[in-house]
């Protein structure tokens, strides 16, 4: 996919893009200043002369230049190199910026760990901070979308709304949150999934956990997808999950016209392939119009 790399000024942003290109994942496009692009790419030891450059003034520029090129479809997929997050966010999401769909935009990780007998997606740890009952929607329906797109020919995904509880609290918003979306989801509101909730990450994920304390549902201890209440509490599971129990993890922002990877310099070098490589189903899948 041609794909626009945002102010890759850093020998580790050079590297990642490296390492996509040589497996045939993606057509580069550098956007931001070409000598500091040129400089990083030397170090890194890495031949850019084949690739498609940009010159920009700084990251900002940059960050607008890649939403520009997105929105006319000269690029089908975006980057984030060496700036920070809320930078290239905050091009996207401008009310012009020709990206924003109907939807909220939100970050998912799809994680796999041993202890798991599959697959699992976090939503949203690196975007929405203290999202509303209506963004929660946006998230999981974007999350529901994203499973479609990488398991098709598996069953609806069952969705577990996270708290710190598994009874509803006047006082704990999280819980209401969860009890109301389960009811958007019985009015059609929230599509092609199973969702359960409030249900406490034990009981989410463990169906001893759920038995323990009598829960009765088609969700606990068999989630595809785990809604977090907030960006703290999604973050640290993420996180937890992969620096000490070794999961794999793979990030990809949704909700905008093209898939955006926000890549880390702290992810491993498979983490941006896994990466890159859901932003590849979602191309995919939008050329073939399963995706709008």
């Amino acid at each position: 996919m041609r794909t626009a790399i945002v102010h890759p000024v850093s020998s580790s942003a050079i590297e990642a893009v490296a390492d996509a290109v040589s497996r045939g994942m993606i057509d580069p496009v550098l956007i931001g200043p070409v000598e500091k692009i040129r400089d990083a790419a030397k170090k890194a030891g890495v031949d850019i002369g084949e690739w498609s450059l940009v010159d920009t003034e700084h990251s900002h520029a940059a960050a607008a230049q890649a939403v520009r090129l997105a929105a006319d479809r000269d690029v089908e997929a975006v980057m984030k190199g060496s700036l920070h997050s809320d930078e290239l966010l905050g091009a996207i999401l401008q009310s012009n910026s020709g990206l924003r769909t109907a939807r909220r935009v939100s970050h998912a990780y799809l994680m796999s760990i041993g202890s798991y007998p599959k697959p699992f997606i976090i939503t949203d740890a690196a975007v929405n901070i203290t999202p509303d009952l209506m963004a929660k929607a946006d998230i999981v329906q974007n999350a529901v979308d994203l499973w479609h797109v990488l398991f098709s020919d598996s069953a609806v995904p069952k969705v577990a709304a996270l708290a710190a509880v598994e009874t509803i609290n006047p006082r704990m918003i999280a819980t209401l949150d969860a009890a109301s979306l389960c009811k958007m989801a019985d009015r059609g509101q929230i599509t092609d999934c199973l969702i359960d909730g409030p249900l406490a990450f034990d009981n989410a994920v463990s169906a001893d956990a759920a038995r323990e304390k009598g829960i009765v549902s088609d969700v606990a201890g068999d989630a595809d997808i785990l809604l977090v209440p907030d960006i703290e509490a999604g973050n640290m599971l993420a996180k937890q999950l992969t620096f000490l129990g070794g999961a794999e993890a793979a990030g990809i922002v949704l909700g905008a016209r093209v898939p955006i990877m926000l890549t880390s310099r702290a992810d491993s070098e498979r983490t941006r392939l896994l990466s890159c490589a859901i932003a590849i189903l979602m191309v995919e899948a939008r050329r073939a119009g399963q995706l709008k």
